[in-house]
């Protein structure tokens, strides 16, 4: 058979790729067609993202997979970072930059959404704690300063489905993205109506929403000329990059515990229904939709944001140190010397990550580390030993035991991650595919174009194409009392 290709789009909070998926069915091979940085941009009102930039880099990658593959290409998807958004007048007119979701406006606005509707209550209706990063809190900021953006605002849309408009003029909400608002009901896949009025946002703004997997249609006129083909359809594919990560990665039914490794961890469980009970809520875990009818029971952990930060401050400081350099600085350094929170607030924001990882051990009477690789070892422990306590809050919440983590995205290439991960949580972890997001985005387009019947034969594709490499726990004994200094250092 002929090879078809599908071209995912896949945009993160540090960079973009245009990928080419070349398959006959049996195996995927995927191609890198063209690669552009995401840099934020902070104002002197707040941070921002360059969207136009983007759609024209999305532009030339989709211009160049069509000049390399021409009528080979079925359809193209997008997926992006959630709760980011862009408000549109009744005329499809974008009013104002998009903001990031580290933008300040955030601060002070828990206490404010929460005075008027409880948290318990919004988790209850919507399965998902209150972030900082959360759409609800940064629209109820527009609210409260009465943003010309929002009040003559017509219809809201979330980045990947803002960057879907511009290609093919149609405004739709892909339901995996939007369930990462806070504003959405993980029950019927529908907006928290509820919560939307009574924190008074404007209802007129929410449009309707369609599952992973819908067909968009073709490419606008304008957009055929500029790539060279006007015919391509688009998919709402899983446009939620966890999503597409989730997807991407081929669990079987009876082991569902999964990691997406990038700028931020996420770990969770794929399941059919949502829990929204008071132990959830307490513990700090969340529920967004997925793929095929399920729900990504999830919590979100600071994630590689650690080492990137710490690699862009020593750049900044004029040691510009690869990634492998810096893995081997930190499989060289000490085992154990301290400990940090990888999810305290205070390294949420950028700026000087080793300044404030060495503050945190100080502040909390450990040994504060001097070199470069013991800041990066205690960042990776951290975080392995993270994974762990979330691991145990799962079979608390769920009553059940998991043997087998199975662990995507750009983050399983640090194999001293991936093996203090086993190491810290005592149970295998199978990691792979790297491009586990990529993955995802596309067998959603072969399942919506007709090419594959479902998501299992997706996966089963997905695990025919890629080697995947298991870590077995090692060091157990070291790991459970690291465990113990760690929960007793958390809990003071």
């Amino acid at each position: 058979m002929p090879k078809k290709v599908f071209i995912a789009v896949d945009l993160g909070a540090g960079s973009g790729r245009v990928i080419a998926a070349k398959t006959d069915f049996s195996t995927l091979e995927l191609e890198e067609v063209h690669r552009f940085d995401n840099p934020g941009t902070d104002l002197p009102d707040g941070s921002y993202w360059n969207l136009i930039g983007l759609y024209r880099e999305i532009l030339t990658g989709l211009r160049t997979a069509v000049e390399r593959y021409s009528d080979k290409i079925v359809s193209i998807g997008l997926d992006t970072w959630g709760c980011d958004h862009g408000l549109l007048d009744g005329k499809g007119q974008l009013l104002g930059m998009p903001h990031q979701y580290r933008d300040p406006r955030h601060e002070g606005m828990p206490e404010v959404m929460h005075a008027i509707l409880p948290e318990v209550e919004i988790f209850a209706q919507t399965g998902v704690a209150t972030n900082f990063y959360n759409t609800s809190l940064h629209l109820l900021a527009e609210l409260k300063k009465q943003s010309p953006g929002l009040l003559h605002a017509d219809r809201l849309l979330f980045t990947p489905d803002l960057l879907a408009y511009w290609l093919t003029g149609v405004q739709a909400v892909e339901r995996t993205v939007a369930s990462t608002s806070q504003l959405l009901d993980p029950r019927s896949g529908d907006w928290a109506w509820g919560v939307i009025e009574t924190l008074g946002l404007p209802s007129r703004i929410f449009g309707d929403i369609v599952a992973p997997g819908t067909v968009l249609g073709p490419v606008r006129a304008e957009v055929g000329r500029q790539i060279g083909r006007s015919d391509i359809p688009v998919v709402a594919s899983a446009c939620h990059d966890t999503a597409a990560a989730v997807a991407g990665i081929p669990m079987t039914g009876e082991s569902n515990l999964w990691l997406s490794s990038g700028t931020w961890s996420i770990m969770g469980i794929e399941t059919r229904e949502p829990i929204t009970g008071p132990d959830a809520f307490k513990e700090g875990f969340c529920n967004e939709l997925g793929v095929d009818g399920t729900v990504r029971f999830l919590k979100n952990i600071a994630g590689l944001w650690l080492i990137q930060e710490c690699k862009r401050q020593w750049a900044l400081d004029g040691e510009d140190i690869t990634y492998a350099g810096l893995a081997e600085l930190a499989k060289e350094a000490e085992s154990f010397s301290a400990f940090i929170d990888p999810d305290d607030p205070v390294f949420s924001s950028p700026g000087d990550m080793p300044a404030k990882i060495s503050a945190w051990c100080e502040r909390t009477g450990q040994t504060v580390p001097k070199k470069k690789g013991c800041i990066l070892r205690i960042a990776t422990e951290s975080l392995a030993l993270k994974y762990r306590m979330t691991l145990d809050k799962l079979r608390q919440l769920t009553g059940r035991n998991y043997a087998r983590l199975h662990a995507g995205g750009g983050g399983i290439q640090n194999a001293l991650l991936s093996q203090a991960t086993a190491n810290a949580m005592g149970i295998e972890v199978v990691a792979g595919p790297v491009e586990a997001t990529s993955c995802g985005n596309i067998i959603t387009q072969m399942v919506a174009t007709g090419h594959l019947p479902d998501f299992q034969a997706g996966r089963q594709l997905i695990r025919d194409s890629f080697e995947f490499i298991t870590y077995t726990p090692r060091d157990t004994e070291a790991w459970e009392a690291a465990y113990t200094r760690f929960r007793e250092l958390l809990d003071r």
